[in-house]
């Protein structure tokens, strides 16, 4: 089926949240009293897990989890849970087993109640960045059906997206890839993520690839939000 058309209005339209980027892959999905981050990583803002009330990894990286920092918010705050894949839920747990009841493994096919955000799993694996580096478990995430983080995939979900997180810089993968990969998702709207390795020449040269200066994403909606952006989603 095709994905769901909402009138542009000035900012993302989508499922009733509101989304931030905090750095890198690192984003803020927010509702009234429910807060999701996904992906607090090495390049994220230091504040991204700040009042979370749950927390979705897509996989083990550095700039995706950091684990220490991670660590210290399920200390610090009693009622936080993260959702993430079985090698991130053991280096959370090591040593902290009082943690465990609030680690939560998953993997592709699960489906499951994040703060009161609808989470389903996608993917299995991480993109090849050589054929002599192995690959690890990564996760796609869809929230309340319409907003998709691949983590570093391109992976395809069996559903429409309404609103896709791209990854846009990485040695795994290349812009003609990400042109690709957002006319196959086919969604309304385009955020890119995973661009901490570019300079601003490269930022740009990104978005006029992926803008409407570039080959076309599939008359997707493409815009880069300032860090900490809030943008309404509803």
């Amino acid at each position: 089926p095709a994905p769901r058309r909402v009138p542009w209005r000035g900012s993302w339209q989508a499922a009733g949240m509101e989304l931030s980027r905090l750095g890198h892959a690192c984003v803020r999905l927010e509702k009234p009293g429910s807060r999701l981050v996904i992906d607090p990583g090495a390049f994220s803002a230091p504040d991204a897990v700040d009042g979370a009330d749950a927390v979705l990894v897509t996989h083990q990286h550095a700039d995706h989890v950091a684990l220490p920092a991670l660590r210290q918010a399920l200390a610090d705050a009693p009622a936080l849970e993260v959702w993430a894949p079985a090698a991130v839920v053991a280096a959370l747990t090591d040593g902290a087993p009082q943690v465990a009841t609030r680690v939560h493994a998953v993997s592709a096919g699960d489906a499951f109640d994040a703060a009161g955000f609808a989470v389903r799993v996608f993917g299995g694996l991480h993109a090849v960045v050589h054929a002599d580096i192995p690959r690890i478990a990564n996760l796609a995430y869809l929230v309340d059906g319409a907003v998709l983080h691949p983590g570093d995939s391109f992976t395809l979900p069996a559903t429409p997206v309404d609103v896709l997180l791209a990854p846009t810089g990485a040695p795994w993968l290349k812009a003609a890839e990400v042109i690709d990969y957002v006319r196959a998702v086919g969604p309304r709207l385009v955020l890119p993520i995973h661009d901490a390795f570019y300079s601003a020449a490269g930022l740009a040269l990104v978005d006029t690839l992926l803008g409407p200066n570039g080959p076309g994403i599939g008359g997707a909606e493409y815009r880069r939000p300032t860090e900490g952006e809030k943008v309404a989603v509803r």
